[in-house]
């Protein structure tokens, strides 16, 4: 089982921001709400938990970091929820430091000694990769200085790209442009830097495999239908889908699916967990958003936050 691409658009909100999702849809950033007709009632959508202490309540909402148009505007429960927010935290935000978040893809995410993503990964893996870049119409000179976990990434963002859904058009970014209108703090629990570090650590051969990895994931069929389930689950809020996902995920005892569970879920959780403990002190109400793949499992932020000694109540 290899389940990288959705772990990776449940929990990396870096691949969302606009400088990796190319020039062309560099303006993205600002979303739009969809210009088809509102239904009445908008539907649940992720996971949403409500968090309270010492008379302070937060909001947590589990987002998927990427979208489409239908998925806006979010259902009244989290609207009411950043209207009334003393501050926003996100992952990343996606609105946030351009400058920074370039300067991080220059250091972590591209080599510096002329070698190849291509010539790291075995030769029967080239023509695949080959192919895999003219299906998504990605010149190989512009991703030849990318290291292969980055390479990786961007043909992760073509995958789902091609499947309907776009990591500019992701929940974060709708929630982020939505708390700058509204002039509501947001705030980073992490950094470009750290999450591109983070996939930075693997080593060349491990990066080497992750790559393949991410080629084997899209040329099986079967992924493609598991990229729509994972949006379909968390577009209608199914929480027997999400936690049966949860589990299959951590199931999956490929290389690159066992360094996502470890590095990309359960090592962050503990900090994502302490910085949303954090705002819920300082702010009488507020608001955090980030992947909805840390909003269940095992040592999910819902746990960490309890042994707080917090009030964690799921809504949906």
């Amino acid at each position: 089982m290899r389940r990288q691409i959705i772990k990776m658009f449940c929990g990396l909100i870096f691949l969302t921001t606009p400088w990796l999702a190319g020039p062309a849809r560099a303006d993205a950033g600002t979303i739009a709400p969809a210009t088809s007709p509102v239904p009445k009632v908008q539907p649940n959508r992720g996971a949403l938990f409500k968090v309270t202490g010492a008379g302070h309540t937060l909001y947590l909402f589990g987002t998927i970091h990427v979208g489409a148009a239908d998925f806006f505007p979010l259902e009244p429960v989290v609207t009411a929820a950043l209207e009334h927010a003393g501050a926003l935290a996100l992952e990343v935000d996606p609105n946030g430091d351009q400058a920074a978040a370039f300067a991080a893809v220059r250091r972590y995410g591209m080599v510096t000694d002329g070698s190849s993503a291509e010539a790291a990964i075995r030769p029967e893996f080239r023509p695949r990769l080959q192919a895999l870049l003219k299906q998504y119409g990605l010149a190989p000179a512009a991703v030849a200085p990318m290291k292969p976990w980055m390479l990786a990434s961007v043909l992760a963002i073509s995958e789902f790209t091609a499947q309907g859904y776009q990591s500019t058009l992701a929940v974060d970014n709708y929630l982020s442009a939505q708390a700058h209108q509204r002039r509501i703090p947001v705030l980073e629990l992490e950094s470009v830097s750290s999450q591109l570090a983070l996939l930075d650590s693997m080593t060349p051969a491990q990066q080497a495999q992750f790559l393949e990895d991410s080629i084997s994931s899209i040329d099986d069929k079967e992924q493609a239908g598991q990229a729509r389930a994972i949006a379909q689950a968390w577009s209608t809020a199914d929480v027997k889908a999400l936690d049966a996902l949860s589990t299959e995920l951590a199931a999956d005892q490929s290389f690159s699916g066992q360094f996502m569970q470890k590095q990309l879920l359960e090592q962050r959780n503990p900090h994502l967990a302490d910085g949303i403990a954090n705002l819920l002190k300082r702010e009488r109400s507020s608001m955090a958003a980030i992947g909805v793949m840390h909003l269940i499992g095992t040592g999910s932020v819902p746990q960490l936050l309890r042994h707080h000694g917090l009030k964690v109540e799921r809504v949906y």
